[in-house]
């Protein structure tokens, strides 16, 4: 039995959906546990491309179970849509499940959502409801998927909630909904996904005591948790690892593994700091075109990616939020063409050396200081092994476990499955 967690190390984008790829092989259940359809996981494998904004990377295996999990703000007409183009490849989806409590993200989620980013205080969200669903979640007005399965009972909590969700679409110069056009919703997702609904607690207690191997998969990364990351700049859940077993309802001590998954350089998209972010014209060899799959451009809106030096701070502090096992390093192969390669290891301010992160406020103001190492200007995209790869790479990896103490368990060196040294 193992019970393992991926989660991003540094600002989102990081390769997740290769790593979760990879490990979802051995895995009997995989769990996607927090976010909604705000950002992508890229999967290249023998049935295409694909980039999954609420379905589990685990889909493609045959023997994985897959849940939609608690923790996440599902809009049921992106799962269907989403279902659909997998089906399209020959890849069933008999196996995907939906937990019971997974808050339903609504058309006027999604309307609020941009009405607001439209405004002068944009933090530069995906504008896809999930900020203002997760908000219906805390105030305890939203609709879950257990309650698909009565709809009397989603009227009455409609009905409850419709007046002062149109108060605030009013306000924002925003449309109005009718409780029959969201009963009709209602009704439609019932009829395609009520067989798909699971007592998530239940069944993966179950499946621990059965010992099988499960899989966590976060979305986004560290510094952008609401909590403790970038605040206000931030995602609207938390993509840390302690929210897995939290949200799951499964106790902590079950977690045997986490990993931690980061680029070989920084990417980030969105407003707030960025202590690393390169000038545009060194950014622009890193980005690409967006012709290719693993071009720096985000996988749900299209918008080119800010990208930065590595940053050993912010991989610091995500190891001692999360306690990563073991790490997984994407995308070294965009250093390739590099003749010479920065690390940041600290932050000045203010005349003083900082290694710890600072507040937000502070961060905006800090100055990155940087080692230099020199680049091994040769191609790695064909290279399995980890003791292939040129002696300048191998210093570069172990110049970053030295410093986090976390060996560097695979590498990626583009963007197909196999793609991979480990």
């Amino acid at each position: 039995m193992s019970v393992k967690i991926v989660v991003g190390a540094q600002w989102g984008d990081e390769g997740k959906g290769k790593i979760v790829d990879t490990l979802a092989k051995d895995s009997d259940i995989l769990v996607r546990f927090q976010g909604g359809d705000n950002a992508g996981h890229t999967v290249v494998n023998e049935h295409g491309v694909f980039k999954l904004h609420l379905v589990p990377c685990g889909i493609f295996y045959p023997w994985v179970t897959c849940v939609v999990g608690t923790g996440m703000v599902v809009n049921p007409d992106e799962l269907l849509k989403e279902m659909r183009e997998v089906e399209s490849k020959g890849v069933s989806t008999l196996r995907l499940k939906v937990s019971s409590r997974a808050v339903i993200l609504m058309p006027y989620h999604v309307d609020l959502d941009g009405l607001k980013e439209s405004g002068s205080n944009i933090l530069g969200t995906t504008k896809r409801g999930i900020g203002p669903a997760y908000a219906d979640k805390a105030e305890r007005v939203a609709l879950r998927f257990e309650d698909l399965l009565d709809l009397d009972y989603c009227r009455e909590r409609l009905q409850q909630s419709l007046p002062t969700t149109n108060a605030k679409l009013s306000f924002l110069n925003g449309k109005n909904y009718s409780l029959d056009e969201c009963l009709d919703l209602c009704t439609k997702w019932r009829a395609h996904l009520a067989d798909k609904i699971i007592d998530e607690v239940d069944f993966l207690n179950h499946a621990i005591k059965d010992g099988k191997n499960i899989l966590f998969e976060g979305q986004l990364g560290v510094m952008k948790d609401l909590d403790l990351g970038i605040y206000p700049y931030v995602t609207s859940s938390n993509p840390v690892a302690a929210y897995a077993p939290v949200s799951a309802g499964i106790p902590f001590r079950s977690v045997t593994d986490v990993i931690g998954v980061f680029k070989a350089f920084s990417s980030a998209v969105g407003g707030g700091p960025f202590p690393t972010e390169m000038d545009e014209i060194t950014a622009s060899s890193f980005r690409g075109t967006g012709e290719f799959v693993d071009d720096e451009f985000g996988a749900r809106t299209g918008r080119a990616r800010r990208i930065g030096w590595l940053d050993l701070c912010v991989l610091s502090y995500g190891a001692m939020i999360n306690g990563y096992t073991s790490l997984a390093m994407c995308k070294l192969d965009k250093l390739d063409h590099l003749d010479e390669i920065k690390i940041c290891t600290g932050y000045a301010i203010d005349d003083q050396t900082i290694h710890a992160m600072p507040s937000t406020r502070m961060l905006a103001r800090v100055k990155p200081i940087y080692i230099t190492l020199k680049g091994w200007k040769q191609p790695t995209t064909h290279l399995r092994k980890l003791e292939d790869l040129p002696k300048e790479a191998k210093f570069y990896i172990k110049t970053i476990e030295e410093h986090l103490s976390i060996p560097i368990r695979f590498v990626g060196v583009g963007p197909a499955r196999e793609d991979l040294c480990v």
